[in-house]
């Protein structure tokens, strides 16, 4: 039988998977472990050595390589309409640095294709891209996002090192002229007018700073390394519907156009609540691209530049007689074809002989004769008593700057021919935002409410709280001497006995007063001949929901405040009424007579 025992002298195979043929793996493992606890040793050794050794002196080294302080740009607050419509709000934008210890040598070819690709100074970017002892230095900020990337594409592409970008919002229109004068506008670093700079801590909020130590173009582990969040601007909501303001300056600048006028205004007031719905200036800018427009028509000249009222005054003039006590709507007057006080003879603006017209024939024919006379049942102080607390001689404080308190004159120091001339809008000035409130006084039941351009409450740069929750009311005038008023201004846009009947919104009643002044000279003091024209008024004239109140200042055509300023006062109007949709009365209009 054979046997399996191999004979002596000869080799036996083993065969495959016997343990004899596992050396090898395990041999490749053990060289692993050393491998890594190699490895480690460097890594432990290392951390030693900075830690422990002579951390000193390696701080020293990450020190000299250079210390980088960087601005985290803080995200600007968003102006917006009472809809929550953004008026002025932040996009993507980048702010161009330089690293001068990359840029110094190629400073001048540098600093020239900065200058022409991004519009910065020459001399002060050569400047900045030599700068000893410092890796960080700005080139320009809020530059738009894909001009910056373009900029930077060209540097690299020439092969020049150190230019890069960072993030930095921008400041944009959306609307683009739509309240301008009003949102004003952003400078590069800075706010320059309108509410950006009246609440500019409100909006700007807190840029954040990182701070960190860098070496050869990488930050250095255990170098400086701070860093402090931005904290963004908070929103400001204003009482502005976008879509009415839009409007009223398109009607305004067609308007100016039509007439060949040299600026002017609109404000649309709710009567109810005084929150200012809609505040145009014409001519107004872009704000996207304020330096593209005159600096006259940066600000807002409804706030900041004062005139006479004219005839519009009238209405404040009777109802604070009527409220008095000393007339009514049917109080006969008899009207002369002038009327000699003092050394000056007071005309109206119409040729007449001896007229008999009642108090609202008076305000519908626009009578500044039958104004005086009626008048003369007040002393002055009486008179100024009554236009104050209308709001004329205060200024609104709505938290637009520069604006003006307009002139009207104590009452202790008036004289009798400046009181003549005040009841029927001479020797005094207003703001339109003003005027517009002291006429929807009598709109809102003779009870006076603060204008507001702010929603809630807001704080401006001088520390005045403004605002619809800040408004304050108080009665000026009787309800009853409210109501006559609203009457007699009714007659004002009658077709057969008014002089505005083109300031009617059909379907509506609309009660409302002309105003026609002469302009004066602020270098001279004297009238210089133009006019300013306007028409206010309220409508539903029994119900009323807004106040309009359009004033075009030096027209070149002939026109007065019925046939310049009604026709936009019609449009506005009736945009508004529409546009919030409330519905006519239905009630019929006053036929008070006019006559006697």
């Amino acid at each position: 039988m054979p046997t399996n025992h191999p004979r002596p002298g000869s080799t036996r195979r083993a065969r495959p998977g016997r343990r004899a043929g596992r050396g090898a793996p395990v041999l490749r493992l053990r060289l692993g472990f050393v491998v890594i606890a190699m490895v480690l040793s460097v890594f432990g050794a290392r951390l030693v050595q900075l830690q422990g050794i002579d951390p000193k002196a390696y701080a020293k080294m990450a020190a000299a390589e250079g210390v980088v302080e960087v601005v985290l740009p803080a995200e600007r607050g968003d102006i917006l309409d009472r809809n929550g419509v953004p008026l002025a709000d932040s996009v993507a934008g980048k702010m161009v640095v330089a690293d001068p210890k990359m840029t110094h040598d190629d400073a001048n070819d540098l600093a020239r294709l900065l200058a022409t690709e991004l519009g910065v100074d020459y001399f002060s970017t050569l400047e900045k891209l030599r700068e000893d002892d410092s890796r960080f230095e700005y080139v320009a900020r809020r530059v738009p996002s894909t001009q910056a990337t373009d900029v930077v594409a060209q540097v690299d592409a020439l092969g020049f090192k150190g230019i890069t970008t960072r993030e930095d919002p921008v400041r944009d229109y959306p609307a683009d002229e739509v309240a301008a004068n009003v949102l004003g506008f952003m400078g590069t670093d800075e706010a320059l007018g309108g509410f950006e700079r009246t609440f500019d801590a409100h909006l700007a909020g807190t840029d954040g700073h990182a701070r960190y130590t860098e070496g050869r173009g990488y930050r250095v582990p255990l170098g400086e390394n701070s860093t402090i969040g931005a904290v963004d601007g908070s929103p400001l909501r204003t009482t502005i519907d976008r879509d009415l303001q839009w409007f009223s300056e398109k009607v305004l600048q067609e308007t100016l156009d039509s007439y060949r006028a040299g600026s002017g205004a609109v404000v649309v007031l709710d009567t109810r609540t005084g929150e200012t719905l809609a505040l145009a200036d014409g001519p107004t800018f872009d704000p996207n691209h304020p330096l593209d427009f005159p600096k006259d028509d940066l600000g807002s000249r409804a706030l900041n530049e004062p005139y006479e009222p004219g005839s519009v005054q009238k209405v404040l003039t009777v109802a604070s007689l009527i409220d008095a006590g000393k007339v009514t709507a049917r109080t006969k007057i008899k009207v002369p074809p002038s009327l000699d006080r003092q050394d000056r003879s007071i005309g109206d603006w119409f040729p007449h002989g001896d007229i008999k017209l009642t108090l609202a024939g008076v305000i519908a024919k626009s009578s500044n004769i039958g104004t005086v006379l009626a008048a003369d049942a007040f002393t002055p102080p009486q008179l100024t008593d009554y236009l104050e607390q209308f709001g004329l001689g205060a200024r609104t404080d709505v938290g637009v700057r520069g604006e003006t308190r307009g002139i009207l004159t104590s009452g202790g120091a008036m004289t009798s021919q400046t009181k003549d001339r005040v009841a029927f809008g001479q020797s005094l000035s207003v703001n339109t935002l003003q005027m517009a409130a002291a006429v929807n006084t009598i709109a809102n039941g003779g009870v006076r409410i603060d204008p507001s351009l702010v929603r809630g409450r807001a704080v401006t740069d001088d520390g005045t709280e403004v605002g619809t929750d800040t408004a304050t009311e108080r009665r000026v005038v009787s309800e009853k001497a409210a109501h006559q008023t609203m009457l007699m201004m009714e007659r004002v846009v009658d077709d057969e006995v008014g002089v505005a009947p083109a300031a009617q919104v059909p379907g509506y009643r609309v009660a409302g007063k002309t105003g026609t002044a002469q302009r004066v000279d602020p270098e001279c003091g004297c009238y210089d001949g133009s006019n300013s024209v306007s028409f206010a008024g309220f409508a539903p004239a029994d119900d009323p929901r807004f106040t309009v109140y359009v004033v075009v200042h030096d027209p070149k055509v002939d026109g007065g405040g019925g046939s310049i300023g009604g026709p936009a006062f019609s449009r506005i109007m009736g945009y508004a009424l529409g546009r919030y949709r409330v519905p006519p009365t239905g009630t019929r209009p006053s036929r008070l007579p006019v006559e006697w």
